[in-house]
């Protein structure tokens, strides 16, 4: 497992098409169902205590509503192969988005940036593909510029780190670094953190565009991130079944598209073929007469 950390995404592309994804594969990501604090009805006496606590409990929005204000914003049709992806990562992301102990992260935001960005790679349509992103994002109750300013942000600053200064974080200033160390304190218990597979993805992300790719790298960024790596191993080996899901979608909507351009292109010819006949009886029946 610890081997999944020295290869690319690109490396996990071309070993996702080797293998098919078993039916938990991207499943899993949502297994771990929102779990809200156990209420035990009151006696009786308690009814005032009850009422307001109840009054004063933020409730979060369920599964089905945050799927409703995807469609209520984004009202275009989406291929099914893409559709049906999208809708899984929603569902996941709303149950990472809505636990108790969830706190937005900019490494989150690349995590699920770098994850979307996989996911509609091809989209037909750019602007779509952007009014998508935006009406996700929004159905969460979040900022997608913020989703896409942080992730970029991050993108710039590995860009120009290796893998030593991309672990030194602690003892540097600046911007990120500054980030980063605010996670490694919530890990540890000084505040809300909770650890999720967009988090892993947005790690490896930042290993990738550094160069860092030596398998003891990814351990040492763990550590001084008091991140469990094991847990890390595990959920990149569930990304790299979400990418051979995308490899195989993406070969079947290739040839949906190329069967569909060729059936526009004898409706094309034949059309020509009709309206030559039809000319050519016409100018027959031209010269009979």
């Amino acid at each position: 497992m610890a081997a999944i950390s020295s290869v690319s995404f690109a490396s996990l592309r071309q070993a996702s098409s080797e293998r098919r994804p078993t039916p938990s594969a991207f499943g899993s990501f949502a297994t771990s169902a929102f779990r809200g604090p156990r209420f035990r009805p009151p006696k009786l006496r308690s009814r005032k205590v009850v009422q307001c606590v109840a009054a004063t409990t933020d409730v979060p929005p369920t599964v089905s509503e945050t799927k409703s204000n995807f469609l209520k914003s984004y009202r275009r049709p989406i291929p099914s192969i893409y559709n049906s992806v999208l809708q899984e990562l929603l569902v996941q992301h709303h149950l990472m988005r809505y636990k108790r102990t969830y706190q937005y992260d900019p490494v989150f935001a690349l995590g699920f940036v770098t994850v979307f960005e996989q996911l509609m790679e091809g989209y037909p349509s750019n602007d779509d593909r952007d009014a998508i992103f935006r009406a996700y994002i929004q159905a969460l109750k979040e900022d997608p510029e913020q989703y896409r300013c942080d992730a970029q942000k991050l993108e710039e600053w590995a860009q120009a780190q290796n893998a030593n200064s991309l672990v030194d974080f602690s003892s540097r200033e600046g911007e990120v670094e500054d980030i980063l160390k605010n996670i490694s304190e919530r890990a540890q218990g000084k505040g809300n953190f909770s650890y999720s597979r967009f988090f892993a993805i947005g790690l490896f992300r930042l290993l990738e565009l550094a160069n860092a790719t030596e398998p003891t790298i990814l351990e040492k960024l763990c550590g001084a991130l008091n991140i469990n790596k094991r847990s890390v191993d595990r959920d990149l080996d569930v990304y790299r079944n979400l990418l051979s899901k995308l490899v195989q979608a993406k070969e079947l909507l290739k040839e949906y598209v190329d069967r569909e351009k060729k059936k526009r292109e004898e409706r094309v010819e034949s059309q020509k073929a009709n309206e030559a006949i039809t000319k050519c009886m016409g100018d027959s029946h031209f010269a009979r007469r």
